[in-house]
């Protein structure tokens, strides 16, 4: 996996407003999610809102130090909303 280019295509899709940071948010999302990124070290809270999103049937992938991906501090949670970002995005991960 380049984390590199994960990292550049994650702030591509923050900058375009198709990420959702965070499980409060998510929690309550009612609209289409095409992806969904966990921190490896979420969590008994999060991994409960991993949970209820499993029957979405969405892809989820963990991934290690979610947080400096995403240059912020504690971002364990994020969904993508778009589908061509969210295809690209899981096509780096699975690399």
């Amino acid at each position: 996996m380049d984390r590199y280019k994960l990292q550049s295509y994650i702030n591509i899709a923050k900058k375009a407003g198709y990420v959702i940071i965070g499980g409060d948010k998510l929690y309550n999302y009612k609209k289409k999610l095409y992806l969904i990124i966990y921190d490896e070290d979420a969590g008994k809270n999060t991994l409960k809102i991993i949970e209820r999103l499993k029957t979405k049937d969405v892809p989820i992938v963990s991934i290690e130090n979610l947080s400096t991906l995403m240059n912020m501090t504690n971002c364990k949670l994020i969904a993508i909303k778009n589908k061509n970002l969210s295809d690209i995005i899981y096509n780096i991960i699975k690399e």
